[in-house]
C-alpha cells in the first residue's frame, strides 16, 4: 500500500537523476515533497561568503528548475536540520522521510535523532545507499572483517562488482515524476542573501548537474592520458569532479559505468581513485575515532611540535610563505580558489607534518575550512596517509623532499609561476629553490629574498633527521615499527 505523503530530504545528492531515495519515494508515495535544509549545525561556523554554500545554492537553483519542469518545486529551509525536517513532516502530513545514507559520525547522530523524533510522531525515516557503489558489509575480507589495506580492498571491490553488476543500475525517477507535489503559486527559491550568506568574490566551480556534465564531458576527452598526466599540477589533467561527488550533483554509479566500459590505463587509474574514496568512507564508518585520533593507535604518542614557534610555522604554511615555492604555490591555489591538486595535497601535508613537525590534525582542519570538495573521510584519510598515522599509509621513514617533488612534477615551474608571480622571472632550476640561486640570477629576476619572497623557514635535511627521530622513538611500541 502506497504512503499518502512523503518527503525526500536532499543532502549530499543534489540531482534529479539516478537518485535512490527519490526513486523509492516516488514509487511508494501518492505525493512527494522535495526538501533541502541549510543546516545551521554545519553552516553556523562558516564565513558568510563560503564558496561551498554558493555552490550548494547554485546547485539547488538548478534542481528546483528541474523539478519545476515537472510542475513541482524544492522546499528550502534554514535552521537546525533535525528540527526542520521533523517540523516539515508534521506540516506536510508526511508519513515517511526518505534520504540517502551518510557515513560521517555527526550525520549518523543527526539521522538517529530524526528517526527517533519521527517515530515518536508515528512517522518513519527510510535511508538508502546512494553516494557509493558498495558500503558497510558489502566488501569484506575472507575472514569476514573490514579491510585496512587498500589494494586487497580494491581487488575485493572489483570482484564484487563483477559478481553484482546490478550495483550500477541507475535509479529511475522521471517515470514516476507525476507523484511530485505541485508547486504553489508564487513559490521561489530563497536568495543566498536571504539565508544569511553572500557570493564569494572569486568564481566557484561550475555547479549543479549541468556543471558536472560539462566537466565530465571535458575530462572524457583526455582520460586516456590521465595515468600519465595526473601528477602534474600545471596540466589541466584531472576531472575536477570531486566537488560534484561531494555534493552528489553527479551519480557515482554513472561514473563507474562509464569507466567499466573503457579499457585504457587512464580509466583504470581513475576508477582506482573512486575506489580509494569508498575505502576511506568505509574506514570512517568502521573507525569513527579517526576523526580525532590516529588509525594506528601507537602514533597517537608522536610528540608533535607545539608552542609559539610551531604556531608561527603553521601560520606561514597556511599563508604560503614557507620559502619552498611548490608548497607556497599550492597553498596559494587553495586559499584563492578552494581547490588543490591531489599531488600537492600530499606534498603540503608531508611538509607540515614531516618538515615542520606539526600534528596532521591541524592541517586536516585547515583543509576542511578551505577545500571546495571537503569530504571528511577522504580528507582525513589523505592526511593520515601523508603523516604515516593512517591505514595503508606512507611509511614514516619516507619523507617527501619538496624541492625534488617540485623538479619532478613542475619541471618548468609553470605551476609555481602561475600562483607565485613574484618568482615569475626566475630562470631554470632556481624556481624550485630560490635560496640556492646565484646573486646575479636573483638580480636579473628582480627578486630580493626576505623582501619579495621568504627564505626557507626550515632546512629540509635537518627537518628530515628530526622526523626520523620523532617517529623512531616509537619503534619499540606496538604498531610503531
Amino acid at each position: 500500500m502506497a504512503l499518502s505523503n512523503s518527503i525526500v530530504w536532499f543532502r549530499r545528492d543534489l540531482r534529479f537523476d539516478d537518485h535512490a531515495a527519490l526513486h523509492h519515494a516516488l514509487r511508494g508515495s501518492s505525493k512527494v515533497f522535495c526538501v533541502f535544509v541549510f543546516d545551521t549545525d554545519i553552516l553556523a561556523a562558516l564565513p558568510r561568503d563560503d564558496r561551498r554554500v554558493q555552490f550548494i545554492h547554485a546547485s539547488l537553483a538548478e534542481l528546483d528548475a528541474r523539478l519545476r519542469a515537472w510542475g513541482a518545486y524544492l522546499i528550502v529551509r534554514h535552521g537546525r536540520a533535525a528540527d526542520e525536517i521533523v517540523k516539515l513532516a508534521a506540516e506536510l502530513d508526511a508519513e515517511s522521510v526518505f534520504a540517502n545514507h551518510d557515513y560521517e559520525p555527526a550525520a549518523i547522530a543527526r539521522d538517529r535523532e530524526v528517526q527517533r523524533r519521527l517515530r515518536e510522531d508515528g512517522r518513519s525515516l527510510q535511508t538508502f545507499k546512494d553516494q557509493v557503489v558498495f558500503e558497510k558489509d558489502e566488501v569484506l575480507t575472507q575472514a569476514g572483517g573490514p579491510f585496512s589495506v587498500f589494494t586487497p580492498y580494491k581487488n575485493a571491490w572489483l570482484k564484487r562488482l563483477a559478481a553484482h553488476p546490478e550495483a550500477l543500475k541507475p535509479f529511475e525517477t522521471e517515470a514516476w515524476a507525476g507523484a511530485l507535489a505541485k508547486a504553489p503559486a508564487g513559490h521561489r527559491l530563497p536568495a543566498l542573501e536571504e539565508l544569511g550568506f553572500a557570493p564569494h568574490p572569486e568564481p566557484v566551480e561550475p555547479a549543479g548537474m549541468h556543471g558536472a556534465r560539462q566537466l565530465l564531458d571535458a575530462f572524457l576527452q583526455h582520460i586516456d592520458a590521465y595515468h600519465v598526466q595526473r601528477d602534474f599540477p600545471a596540466l589541466d589533467s584531472t576531472s575536477r569532479l570531486s566537488v560534484h561527488l561531494r555534493f552528489g550533483t553527479l551519480s557515482v554509479r554513472r561514473l563507474v559505468r562509464l569507466l567499466t566500459d573503457k579499457t585504457g590505463d587512464g580509466a583504470r587509474t581513475w576508477l582506482s581513485e573512486l575506489i580509494w574514496r569508498e575505502f576511506y568512507m568505509m574506514i570512517l564508518q568502521r573507525h569513527p575515532r579517526v576523526v580525532t585520533q590516529s588509525f594506528k593507535a601507537a602514533f597517537d604518542k608522536v610528540v608533535w611540535e607545539e608552542g609559539a614557534r610551531a604556531d608561527e610555522a603553521f601560520a606561514a604554511w597556511c599563508e604560503g610563505r614557507t620559502g619552498y615555492p611548490l608548497v607556497d604555490a599550492a597553498m596559494a591555489q587553495l586559499n584563492r580558489s578552494g581547490f588543490m591538486h591531489n599531488r600537492l595535497r600530499m606534498v603540503t601535508a608531508s611538509f607540515l607534518t614531516k618538515d615542520l613537525g606539526i600534528a596532521w590534525l591541524r592541517g586536516e582542519r585547515y583543509f576542511a575550512e578551505k577545500l571546495n570538495d571537503y569530504e571528511l573521510s577522504s580528507n582525513n584519510g589523505g592526511w593520515q596517509w601523508a603523516a604515516s598515522t593512517g591505514c595503508d599509509a606512507q611509511p614514516w621513514f619516507r619523507i617527501f623532499n619538496p624541492v625534488t617533488q617540485s623538479k619532478r612534477f613542475d619541471p618548468d615551474g609553470a605551476f609555481i609561476r602561475r600562483w607565485l608571480p613574484q618568482l615569475g622571472k626566475l630562470e631554470g632550476a632556481a624556481i624550485h629553490a630560490p635560496w640556492l640561486a646565484k646573486p646575479a640570477l636573483l638580480e636579473r629576476a628582480g627578486l630580493v629574498l626576505g623582501r619579495d619572497y621568504p627564505h626557507p623557514i626550515v632546512d629540509h635535511e635537518q627537518a628530515r633527521a628530526a622526523t626520523l627521530a620523532r617517529f623512531g622513538a616509537l619503534r619499540d611500541t606496538s604498531g610503531g615499527k
